[in-house]
């Protein structure tokens, strides 16, 4: 059958990949990534995605090399470098995961228009990226996407979920003299602190981890800032180190927690799915929104520096600095501060994310943050979350708030909550931006 050609783009493992699975058909198979130069120097590159990136190729090789083979790497264009192994090799095919954003669909065209020439077979593998093709649940007007996520996630709990793919035993790389390029200016931008970078390897240890001792206690615990009970795994899924197919094979929904964590895999499948049909979604509203918009260059400062005043706002923006991370709960809090209270533009809070977030996926990040705006798929769109009332009841005690405002670790209890009332100094903390009832 020739060879093929196993493009890795957002699926970098081996366990449960439909893409290495249909190359590995061939007599010869390259394992692939090329290094775009968009991603590590241009207006997509985020240090702290970058440096993870690093990680994850490292393991996929070190996966891959207990298969008999190893990762090729490229750097440049994407199209170029395919183009290039495949006149080198004469690849008959070349097998690539399907993606829902406007950078993958654009990719996925010009490599079949290019690679045409070359009677070189482009295939795209979907419920790669995610747990179910997109394609696949649709709803019955005839729409290309649902709108609203409950009848969505109804149709996503009976649909076909494919059974997990098993790793290969052993792969033939036809042999390439090319000199690879290094991952070294990966991590040469500083990236957070205490970001958590990993990979295949990594990330299954973290899934069986969170399978045996953490989603059992899921439904209960997962809003509670200060509990830490979230998976940690998104990084892996948006990387694709870790199968959101596979994941979801090994969930029990009949259990509350795992029926909840499984709930939290659909949402991913939902964003992806509205954004493969609306990819203009990902800067674009996608229905007029409740919020007149205003401009305050203050105000966003004060926010992406975590001085708004609100501990429970600048908590969670600290640690996103610090780690590269923050819980849902807090995403939600901090969205819905920036877009409801201070009403400043979605999008600017979506770029901050997606700079700083290890996890920063376009389905998720921008299509979550439609959702707080009122400008996506949120039934409610005038929903607006109080502050001081989501710390009431996510962090009640202000364990959380304390663990990432070293200034206010003397305030006791709730009172930290309110630190204007405490007479903390406000050259140490400073005083609320806006008023918001409750004060």
């Amino acid at each position: 059958m020739g060879v093929s050609v196993a493009l890795f783009t957002r699926d970098l493992r081996v366990h449960d990949n439909p893409v290495l699975t249909a190359a590995q058909r061939g007599d010869a198979v390259v394992p692939l990534f090329v290094l775009d130069e968009w991603l590590i120097t241009g207006a997509g590159a985020a240090p702290n995605r970058l440096h993870f990136l690093a990680a994850a190729l490292n393991e996929l090789d070190e996966q891959l090399r207990a298969c008999g083979a190893r990762l090729i790497l490229r750097r440049g264009d994407v199209v170029d470098e395919v183009e290039q192994i495949v006149e080198t090799l004469g690849a008959e095919s070349v097998h690539i995961a399907a993606e829902a954003g406007h950078y993958g669909k654009r990719r996925a065209t010009a490599l079949r228009d290019r690679l045409a020439a070359h009677r070189c077979r482009v295939h795209i593998h979907a419920a790669t990226v995610t747990s179910v093709d997109l394609e696949a649940i649709r709803p019955s007007t005839g729409r290309d996407h649902f709108a609203v996520f409950s009848p969505y996630f109804r149709r996503w709990e009976t649909a076909r979920h494919r059974q997990p793919l098993r790793p290969p035993r052993h792969l033939t790389v036809p042999r390439l003299d090319e000199a690879q390029p290094g991952l070294d200016d990966l991590r040469a931008a500083p990236a957070s602190p205490h970001v958590q970078v990993g990979g295949e390897v990594t990330g299954r240890k973290l899934l069986r981890r969170w399978l045996s001792e953490g989603v059992g206690r899921y439904a209960e615990a997962n809003d509670e800032l200060a509990a830490d009970a979230t998976s940690h795994l998104s990084p892996y899924l948006h990387f694709g180190c870790v199968s959101a197919a596979e994941v979801v094979s090994r969930l029990d929904l009949s259990d509350p927690g795992e029926y909840s964590f499984a709930r939290q895999l659909a949402w991913r499948d939902f964003h992806h799915q509205v954004l493969a049909a609306r990819p203009d979604a990902a800067w674009t509203d996608y229905r007029p929104g409740p919020v007149v918009v205003r401009e305050d260059a203050q105000a966003f400062d004060a926010w992406t520096r975590g001085h708004t005043g609100f501990p429970i706002v600048d908590a969670p923006m600290r640690q996103l600095r610090e780690e590269g991370w923050m819980p849902g709960r807090a995403r939600l809090i901090t969205a819905s501060f920036l877009v409801k209270t201070l009403r400043l533009d979605w999008r600017l809070g979506a770029g901050h994310f997606r700079y700083w977030l290890v996890d920063g996926d376009v389905a998720n990040n921008q299509m979550n943050w439609q959702w707080v705006a009122g400008t996506g798929t949120d039934t409610r769109p005038n929903r607006k979350l109080n502050p001081l009332r989501q710390a009431q009841r996510f962090d009640a005690d202000g364990t959380y708030v304390r663990r990432w405002l070293p200034e206010l670790a003397e305030v006791p209890g709730a009172a930290v909550h309110r630190p204007w009332r405490e007479g903390v100094d406000r050259a140490a903390y400073p005083a609320p931006i806006v008023e918001v009832p409750g004060m």
